[in-house]
């Protein structure tokens, strides 16, 4: 009986130290990139994923936040990146492979996080942060569209992306924001002056600066694709044309579905590619390091003028004792 006891008391003491490791297993670093993606249905994710689309993502260095109320208990907490991204029964997104592209290119000391909050068929008016005027556009849909963001989002998409956010924070670094939506109503000024003000409300509510936040806008299928919305790519490359913090993700040559307003898998992971291309350039320009970036070990002595980080990818301002990394080359001292 003694001994059943012990063992029973044993095991509760090895389950308490693995929650215990669990709940510490995300832990702040400037190394966590935290991106923030919204839209609509492009952006939730419409086409079925692939077997290749279900395996072979790097769970540790690419993770998805659970962020719709279907998620239950799990809402506001990070698993491994497989689709479906957004909630459950939505399909492929373009952030299916642009974190993935990311965790490809950027040196293994950086992990990718990605916050998914998006609703087919919508305005940008729903990402209104004025919750009066976001209820008031909502009280005009159709019942399915009140049904996603009354029962997934509480009636206030704006809102669940700053508590998300504010959550990410904790963990690691806002590092830009991915948008796919303008199939609704992306045909003139007014909208390029709602999306300004969204990322804007974001910018302010998170505490951060518009320099260090890109916004990476995609095109909605291309009209060498039959695009039905391709008209809306004139004011998005318009939008991005005007504001030095937005870039624009062309969509030519992705591959759409029989809708001409979806991609297929074989699209979005395209698509994925170049929000992640894009956004590899951005972050090199901040000192990032890419994989290519890394040589192998060298007794060399320091290269003059130039950028010296540690192992974790910070930048310091000398060489400290063991291994460096100055001018994308690893020295030891």
């Amino acid at each position: 009986m003694k001994g059943l006891i012990f063992k029973t008391l044993l095991s509760i003491a090895l389950l308490s130290l693995i929650g215990l490791k669990t709940a510490q297993a995300e832990t702040f670093s400037e190394n966590n990139l935290v991106f923030i993606c919204f839209g609509q249905s492009n952006m939730e994710g419409n086409a079925q994923p692939r077997d290749i689309d279900k395996t072979g993502v790097d769970g540790n260095r690419f993770k998805k936040m659970y962020c719709a109320n279907s998620d239950g208990s799990n809402k506001g907490k990070w698993a491994s990146a497989y689709p479906p991204l957004c909630r459950k029964n939505t399909g492929m997104t373009p952030v299916d492979y642009f974190g993935r592209y990311l965790c490809d290119s950027l040196a293994s000391q950086y992990k990718v996080y990605v916050i998914v909050v998006a609703i087919a068929g919508c305005s940008m008016l729903i990402f209104n942060k004025d919750k009066t005027e976001c209820a008031n556009y909502i009280s005009q849909q159709e019942a399915w569209m009140k049904n996603i963001v009354n029962n997934e989002y509480d009636g206030y998409p704006y809102g669940r992306i700053i508590e998300m956010a504010k959550k990410a924070q904790e963990i690691g670094v806002i590092k830009g924001v991915l948008l796919h939506q303008g199939e609704t109503d992306a045909y003139n000024t007014d909208w390029m002056t709602r999306t300004n003000a969204v990322y804007r409300n974001m910018i302010e509510d998170l505490g951060l600066k518009v320099k260090n936040v890109p916004m990476l806008v995609g095109e909605t299928v291309n009209a060498d694709q039959n695009g039905a919305c391709a008209g809306a790519n004139s004011t998005l490359n318009s939008f991005c044309n005007a504001n030095s913090y937005a870039h624009i993700i062309s969509s030519s040559g992705c591959p759409a579905g029989v809708d001409n307003l979806h991609f297929t898998a074989e699209g979005y992971e395209m698509m994925g590619k170049r929000y992640g291309a894009v956004m590899l350039e951005l972050l090199k320009k901040k000192g990032y390091l890419t994989k290519a970036d890394v040589a192998p070990v060298t007794q060399e002595q320091q290269p003059q003028d130039s950028p010296i980080y540690n192992i974790n990818g910070q930048q310091i301002t000398a060489p400290t004792k063991g291994l460096n990394i100055i001018n994308g080359h690893k020295y030891y001292f």
